[in-house]
């Protein structure tokens, strides 16, 4: 049993990094073992709060084995059911529609990938199979290997609302930050509070020391 947790990090103000300075990001979660190979990469409108496996087009791109140029979307409620007054995600639904850029196991090729993607006009992510489970900080950080804890890498066109510390299944509210570039993971159980070691030790390198997390859960 457990809970499943989608925790983020991000800067402390809405910063997007440049294209190349993504990249880089990207590719060193690979190369020092955070993340597990395949990669995809989606553009188009994302929502930073979709819950990570269940339903948003990260999943889809990581789950569903689509081909390259498939267009992603999520579930729509149709137009007469739709409830004007719903609550924002990650309590109410994520709209999301983002094509299949491009997907590999050599983390080098995201590289061409993301050059020709829309960067900084539409929505842009970098999807990773899961935690690597060989890194010992890793390992002691979350609780068992579980090849579900899948991370996305964002880099928002504009600045989205993420919860600070929030149950998804509860009442809409409390504090936010808003985010255009961060780090989003899943897991379902955990040894250790805060930011995993090692994805904090990336992020530090690239959003700077002010550095500002938080889970959703539910």
């Amino acid at each position: 049993m457990g809970i499943w947790t989608d925790a983020f990090v991000a800067p402390a103000e809405p910063h997007l990094l440049s294209r190349k300075d993504f990249g880089r990001l990207v590719v060193d979660l690979a190369r020092e073992r955070v993340v597990r190979t395949p990669w995809a990469l989606i553009a188009g409108e994302l929502c930073v709060n979709a819950s990570l496996n269940w339903g948003s087009v990260s999943g889809q791109a990581r789950w569903d084995g689509a081909p390259v140029g498939s267009v992603l979307r999520s579930e729509e409620i149709p137009e007469d059911f739709r409830d004007p007054d719903a609550d924002p995600p990650p309590w109410g639904p994520s709209h999301e529609k983002a094509r299949l850029l491009g997907r590999g196991e050599r983390i080098l090729d995201v590289l061409p990938a993301l050059n020709s993607a829309p960067y900084g006009d539409e929505d842009v992510a970098v999807v990773f199979d899961h935690l690597d489970f060989t890194h010992r900080a890793i390992r002691n950080h979350v609780y068992f290997e579980d090849h579900r804890t899948m991370l996305v890498c964002f880099a928002l066109a504009r600045p989205q609302n993420r919860p600070l510390s929030t149950n998804d299944c509860g009442p809409a509210g409390g504090p936010t930050l808003p985010v255009r570039t961060c780090i989003v993971h899943t897991f379902k159980h955990a040894m250790e509070d805060g930011v995993v070691p090692p994805i904090a030790d990336i992020a530090t390198r690239y959003f700077g020391p002010a550095l500002v997390s938080g889970e959703t859960w539910g």
